[in-house]
């Protein structure tokens, strides 16, 4: 039986008098990956970012690899050098060439000599598809290019867990796939992944179990193709038909009481419904 990598007790965030989290009850087993979907300002990130302590919870649990990492006399940093995380943002050292950004970390927190990091990092950069860029300069490299730089840094520490905030939602069109590729090959590995995305048939595809949040709590969750394709609640279906079908409105958006009769005559309509006629 799988153990939880990342487990939740009654987790809150709150900044100022705004609560973004209201306790959140979660675990993700070894192996697992469970996307995070909900619209913006639901609570997604914070979520992430709590799990990795970067932002202090206000109240409630968050073990990770069976670390209680919200112990105030818990090493944090020990425990995040077995978790990955990737960002909207790319945050490469400029200044440094790919190959070095990947070694960086590896030799100041791992420990490995220079040549170790750089056999681990150009291993890596060949997983993502850009061994023959290593001597680059982050600005020489496309948006796409950059995260698959970031994707191959983090796992450049040996992972345990992978955290995904949103890692394609900078980039153009064009760029999306060769990111999501890297992500669903970590996947078919077996990498345990918490992705926090927009990408719906991506969760759908790859996702083991999506969550989706509403206004700091879980709404629904479960078997990734039963929540997208057949959601239960109605505030998951609401958010999902719009996502996935962004050209149609319903009745309340078009601002209507009843349905529109494409045969029903403009002139009769607007007599029946005399307080919503132009004048």
């Amino acid at each position: 039986m799988s153990y939880p990598v990342v487990r939740t007790t009654n987790l809150r965030k709150s900044f100022g008098s705004h609560e973004v989290l209201c306790g959140i009850d979660l675990e993700i087993h070894q192996g697992e990956v469970v996307c995070v979907i909900g619209p913006s300002g639901s609570g997604k990130s914070t979520l992430l970012r709590c799990i990795n302590q970067l932002e202090t919870p206000t109240s409630g649990q968050v073990e990770l690899l069976g670390v209680t990492v919200t112990d105030p006399d818990v090493d944090i940093d020990r425990v995040r050098r077995h978790v990955g995380m990737v960002f909207q943002s790319f945050n490469l050292f400029t200044h440094k060439t790919v190959l070095q950004n990947l070694t960086l970390a590896q030799i100041q927190v791992l420990g490995r000599s220079k040549a170790e990091a750089e056999k681990v990092a150009l291993m890596n950069l060949a997983q993502v598809g850009l061994q023959d860029r290593s001597e680059a300069r982050p600005d020489q490299l496309s948006g796409g290019q950059q995260q698959r730089v970031a994707i191959a840094r983090a796992l450049s520490m040996d992972p345990q867990l992978m955290l995904f905030d949103e890692p394609t939602s900078s980039l153009d069109p064009e760029l999306v796939g060769d990111v999501l590729t890297v992500m669903r090959d970590l996947a078919q590995a077996g990498m345990t992944m918490m992705v926090v995305t927009h990408e719906m048939a991506f969760a759908r595809e790859v996702g083991d179990r999506v969550i989706f949040m509403d206004q700091g709590l879980v709404v629904e969750q479960g078997p990734a193709a039963q929540v997208i394709s057949a959601p239960e609640t109605a505030r998951a279906k609401t958010f999902l038909h719009r996502v996935l079908h962004p050209t149609e409105m319903d009745d309340s958006e078009l601002g209507q009481t009843e349905p529109l009769d494409p045969k029903l005559d403009h002139d009769e309509w607007s007599a029946s419904h005399p307080d919503q006629t132009s004048k």
